[in-house]
């Protein structure tokens, strides 16, 4: 990593950019900045309590559908190298409101590869064998697996809902840029992060939340729908590992080796607290099946075996191992799931109907 003295991250105050960010500043010597539109979800207040980031880490508020402002960031902060996380990730909001997908997701990528390249074309010949595009996507773009299949990097793109469908577009839109116009590009398709700091409208924070207040824990259908499980530390050391690649134009699956239903996940997270704050009665009595999900895909699970062979990672966090410390977070920092719930405006209501 040493030779990435300066890094623009897009969407460094969302869920995984804010961990990749808090992770560079204590594992690197690297200047940082950091642009994002600070949309619901976003949050910078981990990063500034970091020593380190008054010197190094320059945040920078802007919607990416804004190119010439982002040709002026980069051709200001001149990076080796652009880690894309930016995007708009729920599916239920994408079911409401699909053209901010399109916008932010496709239209955004868009002006950062462009944007991007005739930056990298300028470049002299040391920093441009330097510099790199890193494009973070999801398994989301493949579509929904039959039971005991698995994503790969050769899976073809099958996307099912207005967010995956906007994500795989972005994927074909760095791709060709690599093809096309030679862009030093790398892409990673993650499964479903969890863990500190991530927006209580996803599964894992939102049970938690339920839970806690004694209210109804709802779960779409039946609950036998199946995602892979990535604790987002797990999830930063893949994407470090892929940066210290020589291989260009590569892309990697990166997943928890965690399918479980989810049901199995909220039962786990009604375990945990029965444990750690019990109540008269188990957490499990909150549980409620609502109305499925339009759409909704039955199972999504990752074959790692490319970047364990070729980049020897592993997640080193089993899904009971980040589940607990996951669990145990939410519960002393309900403090700050008080503070962006009202920022937000998102109480807790059912979305995606």
């Amino acid at each position: 990593m040493n030779q990435f003295k300066k890094i623009l991250i897009t969407g460094g105050a969302g869920f995984i950019g804010g961990a990749l960010v808090r992770y560079l500043l204590k594992n690197t010597n690297c200047s940082i900045c950091n642009i994002d539109k600070l949309g619901y979800a976003s949050d910078i207040s981990s990063i500034n309590e970091i020593e380190s980031a008054a010197k190094r880490h320059k945040f920078i508020k802007i919607d990416l559908i804004d190119k010439s402002s982002i040709e002026k960031i980069i051709k200001e902060f001149n990076p080796n190298l652009i880690i894309h996380l930016a995007a708009e990730s729920h599916v239920d909001r994408s079911i409401n409101s699909p053209i901010k997908f399109i916008e932010s997701n496709i239209l955004g990528t868009f002006n950062m590869v462009e944007t991007a390249t005739r930056y990298w074309e300028k470049l002299d010949s040391k920093n441009k064998r330097i510099f790199r595009f890193h494009h973070v996507s999801t398994d989301e773009v493949f579509g929904s697996l039959c039971e005991n299949q698995v994503f790969s990097e050769s899976s073809r793109y099958d996307p099912r809902s207005p967010y995956s469908a906007s994500k795989a577009s972005s994927d074909h839109i760095v791709r060709s840029w690599h093809h096309t116009f030679g862009l030093p590009v790398v892409i990673t398709n993650c499964s479903n992060n969890y863990g500190p700091y991530q927006f209580p409208e996803k599964l894992i924070p939102l049970t938690i939340l339920k839970a806690l207040k004694r209210e109804n824990i709802p779960i779409y259908g039946d609950g036998s729908n199946q995602r892979d499980w990535l604790y987002v530390d797990d999830h930063i050391h893949a994407i470090i590992k892929t940066l210290q690649c020589e291989k260009i134009g590569e892309t990697y699956c990166i997943g928890g080796n965690s399918t479980k239903t989810n049901i199995q996940v909220v039962e786990t997270i009604c375990k945990i607290l029965d444990n750690k704050k019990p109540s008269n009665t188990s957490y499990k009595n909150l549980i409620t099946f609502v109305k499925d999900r339009p759409g909704h895909d039955k199972r999504y699970s990752i074959n790692t075996s490319k970047i364990s062979n070729e980049l020897d990672w592993y997640p080193l966090y089993s899904f009971e191992e980040g589940l607990l410390k996951t669990t145990s977070w939410y519960i002393e920092n309900l403090d700050w799931c008080e503070k962006i719930i009202k920022s937000s405006g998102y109480m807790g209501e059912r979305l995606g109907v």
